[in-house]
């Protein structure tokens, strides 16, 4: 994570307001997109000056008071606010030690879980590598690819790396912008991490990716919708759920809608372990 983080997202959020979005008249075509840095800076009560040295990553220390005047004014929705106040704690790490290794082995209590899952599941690591999962995911995902060698058994690399991705999941575009906010919010939470930062730059190398990474894409964690194309099943929608874990994520695929229809999510059967 550079300096200039925490004012590249500040530029993206200030490029995707009109004029008419804050309540300013239109005057016209602009040379860039999005609102001056003056209008934000009168929005905000800050003077153009600050803006700019905050923008160009030359004073990274902001208050409190001046994170919520800058969320108020680029209407930075909750999930955004959460993560521009994660841009603000790491804005400055240069003498910040590496980031401990990521988990790359489970225990054997969240093993035994995932293996008592009665749905698709696995666990997901911080740099989107699937760590492992059970008999059930197996079969369903691997006809889609997912573990074939050019995928790298990582989902950021399934997606974008492999050319079959956009053939099998029919809602690509969603789960693409998922995956590249995924990997953006584990670059903010462990700001030196080599690992996660060769993966990044690694994925840098495919358009879709470069441009959701420089849109700084956030993302709103919760229950999502998996539209397949499976060469096996045909068409199938289910939904999802993510558990998430410091560094790792258990995801289980709802793909029985009894399952999905019960008031919780019932993992193991005949237990509720998230009501």
């Amino acid at each position: 994570m550079s300096k200039s983080e925490f004012g590249q997202f500040l530029i993206s959020r200030r490029a995707r307001l009109r004029p008419s979005d804050v309540g300013l008249p239109d005057s016209g075509r602009r040379r860039t997109p999005g609102l001056r840095r003056e209008e934000v800076a009168a929005l905000a009560g800050v003077s153009v000056d600050y803006l700019a040295r905050l923008e160009q990553g030359r004073d990274t220390n902001p208050s409190i008071s001046i994170l919520a005047a800058l969320s108020q004014a680029l209407q930075l929705d909750e999930t955004e606010r959460t993560h521009f106040g994660w841009l603000a704690l790491t804005a400055d790490n240069s003498g910040c030690a590496p980031a401990p290794p990521a988990r790359e082995q489970l225990s054997p209590t969240l093993q035994a879980l995932l293996e008592s899952v009665t749905a698709p599941a696995f666990v997901l690591g911080r740099e989107l590598k699937i760590l492992s999962w059970n008999a059930r995911w197996e079969e369903f995902a691997t006809p889609l690819g997912v573990l074939e060698p050019e995928s790298r058994q990582n989902f950021g690399w399934y997606v974008f790396a492999n050319p079959s991705a956009p053939k099998m999941l029919r809602n690509w575009d969603e789960v693409a912008d998922s995956y590249s906010a995924r990997l953006r919010a584990a670059a903010v939470r462990w700001p030196n991490d080599d690992s996660s930062a060769h993966t990044i730059g690694g994925l840098h190398k495919f358009p879709e990716f470069a441009r959701r990474w420089e849109e700084h894409r956030v993302e709103n964690r919760g229950p999502g919708i998996l539209r397949i194309a499976h060469p096996r099943k045909g068409n199938v929608e289910f939904e999802y759920e993510t558990l998430e874990m410091d560094d790792i994520s258990l995801v289980v695929w709802l793909t029985d809608r009894s399952i999905a229809q019960t008031p919780g999510l019932r993992l193991v059967e005949h237990k509720a372990v998230n009501d």
